[in-house]
């Protein structure tokens, strides 16, 4: 009586499978059509028996870790199975070694018999020896193929990165892919809004802690919590409870994203190879960082100013969800520490004051103690007094005809780019002549390599003026819009009564405490700033005799 095998019939299709261009490829590959080829192959089997259908569908043949492939392996293991039969041995696996450790070596010592239908290889057969050469080369072919899929899928993914297509699986939170074009962000309302709030509280002063309590009060869902209400299938890591919240945490991964600014990177992460799973983090330059790739949810201007708020000191005022006004602002002028805000009690009242930290920490500067009230209202009055002049000088620049000087600008830069334009064509035309002369032997090979270098060296020259003119053109542009921006940011504060959190962060860099009350204060935009004046004084009536100079000094 012949041997009874008890069959695994064992089914695979990877991703890269799927996504195969040619359709009948992908059926002929597909888990139901490998089922039925095996079963009708077992039809007039006598001997096999099927124990069990092992189904890996959407796992590379580049590993063996895949979860019907391990559930069979422990089936042979408890000597379930005795047999294996496949449609052929790319759909058992494409690692070379892997797949010839199992074929050659590990199932023999197992009596495992082992059948690839398509490969015409039965490892009973009387025919071994020649299977013993075309097994091990069958597999070599199946790692190649795998191999080169890898590397066609890492440089088609690259060119769509460069590209500014999004490859993520996952949209970051506050936005979602387009209906229209599935490769490129849109934002999505709800959870856009959310990110705009979060932006806006950390700039009032709010804590992260104090956001992330806000968020999970107001019922608001975590992104993890609101993907999964849209149906997309997370693993996550950090889940701590049956419900993902807010925490300090997510709140700064979304407040430090540049994502959110229409910037997109991609690219951080890799594998060695398609054998080696291990993630590896890329060097910085080899990201793929496309700016104005789509639509911000939040200004430059914004996110820049959050960098720098959660840079500095934003600690909570005891009892308040709030930050001091001057928290991570007022610094000591000599040692560059932050000014620490303390409180002490007198005659049965409490005085608020800034002293500098290195001075209550380690002694190692003088206190340039401050009262609140007294730094809170010099910084006030400096404000007003910058504000004045900023508007000042962009009412002297409006009058003075800017518009008749940025004609005069575009007109000279005209000039210049028609030069150089004229020169390329000059030189372009005495090439062509020198080769004419070249061909015809009035020239010789040594003089026309020379002469031909410096035609060339002087027609590259007047293509890089061209460049640098239209850069200068674009940054100019760049400088008016930020400009115009800045005006209109310190016009809305104005006439201001007194100091908010908000005002203090959307304008101030830093305000510097001297020993004995004097103060510096620093607007987040001093370059700018200096450029507006002196520009304005250029242009004001000498008569008039008003050359401001930026008042930043107070006390």
């Amino acid at each position: 009586m012949s041997k009874k095998f008890k069959a695994a019939v064992y089914v695979r299709l990877s991703k890269e499978d799927g996504d195969v261009s040619d359709s009948r490829k992908v059926e002929s590959n597909s888990i139901s059509n490998q089922k039925s080829m095996i079963l009708r192959f077992l039809e007039d089997k006598k001997d096999i028996e099927v124990y069990s259908v092992y189904e890996d569908d959407g796992y590379s043949g580049s590993t063996f870790d895949r979860p019907a492939f391990q559930l069979m392996m422990q089936d042979i293991m408890n000597e379930k199975v005795n047999c294996i039969i496949v449609k052929d041995l790319s759909r058992f696996g494409r690692e070379y070694i892997g797949s010839g450790r199992y074929i050659e070596r590990l199932f023999p010592s197992m009596g495992i018999r082992f059948i690839a239908i398509n490969d015409n290889y039965d490892s009973m057969a009387l025919n071994d020896s020649a299977n013993e050469i075309v097994i091990p080369f069958k597999n070599l072919i199946n790692d190649a193929y795998c191999r080169d899929i890898s590397i066609k899928i890492r440089s088609h993914l690259e060119v769509k990165r460069q590209n500014g297509d999004y490859v993520g699986n996952f949209c970051v939170y506050g936005y979602k892919k387009s209906d229209t074009a599935h490769s490129r962000l849109i934002p999505d309302e709800y959870a856009g809004h959310v990110v705009q709030d979060i932006f806006a509280w950390i700039k009032t002063g709010m804590s992260l802690d104090a956001i992330s309590k806000k968020l999970n009060a107001q019922g608001i869902q975590s992104p993890f919590e609101y993907k999964q209400s849209n149906g997309e299938k997370l693993n996550c890591s950090f889940k701590k409870s049956n419900c993902a919240l807010w925490s300090p945490v997510a709140v700064r991964r979304i407040a430090t994203n540049p994502i959110y600014i229409g910037t997109l990177i991609q690219g951080k992460v890799t594998t060695p190879n398609h054998k080696i799973k291990i993630p590896v983090t890329k060097n910085a330059d080899k990201w793929a960082v496309i700016e104005n790739n789509h639509e911000p949810l939040i200004s430059k201007r914004d996110f820049d100013i959050v960098q720098r708020l959660l840079s500095i000191d934003m600690r909570t005022a005891p009892g308040n969800k709030g930050i001091y006004l001057l928290s991570g602002i007022a610094v000591c002028a000599d040692c560059g520490s932050l000014m620490t805000r303390k409180v002490c009690s007198s005659g049965g009242r409490k005085y608020a004051y800034y002293v500098c930290s290195a001075n209550k920490k380690k002694k190692i500067c003088s206190p340039h103690r401050i009262r609140e009230e007294i730094l809170e209202k010099q910084v006030r009055e400096t404000v007003t007094t910058l504000i004045e002049q900023l508007l000042w000088a962009d009412e002297v620049i409006q009058k003075a005809g800017e518009k008749r000087n940025n004609v005069i600008d575009r007109k000279k830069r005209k000039e210049r780019l028609d030069a150089n334009e004229a020169e390329i064509s000059k030189y372009n035309e005495l090439l062509a002549s020198l080769y004419e002369d070249y061909k015809e032997g009035i020239v010789d090979k040594d003089d026309f390599i020379v002469i031909k270098s410096g035609f060339e060296r002087k027609r590259k020259d007047a293509g890089d003026a061209i460049t640098r003119i239209n850069e200068e053109e674009r940054g100019e542009q760049r400088r008016k819009e930020r400009e115009k921006s800045l005006i209109e940011e310190f016009r809305k504060y104005n006439n201001i009564s007194e100091l908010s959190r908000n005002i203090v962060v959307n304008i101030l860099h830093s305000v510097r405490v001297f020993e004995g009350g004097k103060l510096e204060v620093i607007l987040d935009c001093d370059d700018e700033m200096r450029i507006l004046l002196e520009k304005a004084k250029d242009l004001s009536d000498p008569k008039s005799g008003d050359k401001r100079n930026i008042g930043r000094e107070a006390g």
